[in-house]
């Protein structure tokens, strides 16, 4: 390849986007522009890397491609562009890619709960064990109902949502050790279990489920979804493929960022169900059924919007242009 003639031809498409780096404030165009040259910029740095490499040309566009980079991203977050591209391309996205994982985490443990509900309710003993009976009655004739209507409901929403955000956001991190997804996957379920089954004992199996049932649907299959994403990054580094480990891990890595960030969405919405809908006023088959809506939209999102995305080239991943800058700029 003639170097100085490819120079020639493309030196203008750099001049502009060091133009736009150094503009101060961007307008939405310009937002735009700044993304298309970025990428064309980064296609110029592979082709000169492989055909012709050039020291000084090579560190010229890297630094130019890093700091247009920052400008971008400082950019994209902020906008309604971005914003939009996370929540119909790359959340969706990766949700479908590890369907399989979180799929399967979750008919595991509802087949868990079923089992130990029924077990519990076979063997009472085990069950007083766990909850002494002085605390029984108070719990199935009071404390049960009452915890939903016992803060103010916008309050209550912000609680619930911290304490499932941060269940989810353990499933995740301590994912690469794989085993404490399980324990704490345990410990949920083997609470619901539990409370289940008292409930269900004492004739009062009707509100239980009409109190779970309308938030938790998607609650819990929130914290499935975080765990089977944790048991994936765990996976990711004992069977990498075809990539390395590192690869591997990395790649599975940021992928689980983006579902942890989708997450407080979706538990967002979930926490507001709980808040406003559980402890109305509302007939119980009313309830039940805003929940299993809310179950149907997730559902929907991710086997619609999800499956779209990906034969459109997304994974959850970063885009790869991103990724061949980055290399870049370590070489």
């Amino acid at each position: 390849m003639d170097l100085d003639a490819y120079v020639l031809a493309h030196a203008h498409e750099w001049q502009r986007l060091d133009q736009l780096v150094r503009t101060r404030r961007l307008t939405g165009a310009e937002s735009d522009e700044l993304v298309e040259r970025y990428q064309q910029v980064a296609t110029h740095l592979s082709v000169v890397r492989t055909s012709a490499p050039d020291a000084s040309l090579v560190g010229h566009l890297s630094s130019l491609l890093s700091h247009a980079r920052n400008k971008a991203v400082g950019t994209r977050v902020g906008s309604w562009r971005g914003v939009r591209t996370f929540f119909l391309e790359r959340f969706p996205a990766a949700l479908y890619r590890l369907r399989w994982w979180w799929l399967g985490c979750l008919a595991v443990n509802v087949i868990v709960i079923a089992v130990m509900m029924w077990w519990l309710l076979d063997h009472p003993q085990v069950e007083q064990s766990l909850i002494p009976p002085s605390e029984v009655d108070q719990l199935v004739n009071e404390d049960f109902e009452g915890y939903y209507s016992e803060y103010a409901a916008s309050h209550f929403a912000a609680q619930v949502w911290v304490n499932n955000a941060w269940v989810a956001a353990q499933c995740v991190a301590l994912g690469i050790l794989g085993f404490p997804v399980v324990v704490l996957l345990f410990h949920n379920i083997l609470n619901l279990a539990v409370l289940g089954s008292v409930m269900t004992r004492h004739d009062r199996g009707e509100l239980f489920w009409g109190l779970i049932l309308p938030h938790g649907l998607l609650e819990l299959t929130a914290v499935f979804v975080a765990g089977g994403v944790g048991l994936r990054l765990f996976w990711s580094w004992v069977e990498p493929g075809r990539l390395t480990r590192t690869q591997s891990i990395a790649r599975e890595g940021r992928t689980a960022a983006t579902v942890s960030l989708g997450l407080v969405a979706v538990l967002a919405v979930s926490g507001v169900i709980e808040a406003f809908v559980t402890p109305s006023g509302l007939p119980t088959a009313a309830r039940i059924g805003i929940g299993i809506l809310a179950e149907l939209v997730f559902f929907a999102y991710v086997f619609v919007l999800g499956r779209n995305a990906a034969r459109r080239g997304f994974t959850g991943d970063v885009d790869a242009a991103l990724l061949e800058d980055r290399v870049a700029t370590q070489v």
